[in-house]
């Protein structure tokens, strides 16, 4: 279902489950806190959240876990569990580093659009070794509506100077698929948690199976 990757002026990342190993991280937390709770929080519910600002996620959980879910609890003990493990190990994602030093050698701008807060983003880059090539960091603090609207994505463009629709996004998500769509960016998916379906067949460029594969596919 591959098209062909018209010409374009900058690319624009996902930070979770694109750059960072972290998705699957966040999913242990998430599950293993709330059993800590006494709940079950199903992998279904916790699905949902992937690609959306903490606020969208907490409405989320709140629905799903019903008016007796201690949120504000398992929201503070995730946030520590998840600080202490990524300070011992920020884990990149297969080809991170040689994506991102690839534009930087071809002076081709990119921004990264992450509905993580900015604070836990920059000490996720910083401590993948990572935070120093960005310029621009669109993150869930930036925005009023976060993914699946396009605010995110386009304030991105909008502090690189460049149009949308001459952006390349990759994403990882549903939500995040729909922003960049919306944005009027062509979208390049890397399925993390969240496998391809139709609807990602439909909107998206590209579904590529690893970072290794963005060269070939937009021409670098």
């Amino acid at each position: 279902m591959n098209k062909i990757i018209k010409p374009f002026s900058a690319f624009i990342f996902d930070m979770d489950g694109i750059l960072l190993d972290s998705e699957s991280i966040y999913k242990h937390a998430s599950i293993k806190i709330a059993k800590q709770l006494g709940f079950d929080l199903s992998e279904e519910i916790y699905l949902q959240t992937v690609g959306t600002n903490e606020r969208t996620a907490k409405k989320i959980i709140q629905t799903g876990m019903g008016a007796n879910f201690p949120y504000d609890e398992f929201d503070a003990r995730w946030v520590k569990w998840v600080s202490e493990k990524m300070a011992q190990n920020v884990p990149l994602k297969s080809g991170a580093r040689e994506i991102l030093a690839l534009l930087k050698s071809n002076n081709i701008p990119f921004a990264l659009a992450t509905s993580t807060s900015y604070s836990a983003a920059k000490n996720y880059l910083i401590g993948a070794n990572i935070y120093s090539y960005f310029d621009i960091i669109i993150s869930g603090d930036d925005v009023v509506n976060g993914k699946p609207h396009p605010e995110p994505f386009l304030k991105a463009a909008t502090g690189l100077g460049i149009n949308p629709n001459e952006c390349v996004a990759i994403e990882d998500s549903y939500n995040g698929v729909r922003s960049a769509h919306r944005a009027g960016m062509q979208v390049i998916m890397i399925p993390d948690q969240l496998p391809e379906n139709d609807e990602m067949r439909q909107l998206c460029h590209a579904i590529l199976s690893s970072l290794h594969h963005v060269p070939k596919a937009c021409a670098l």
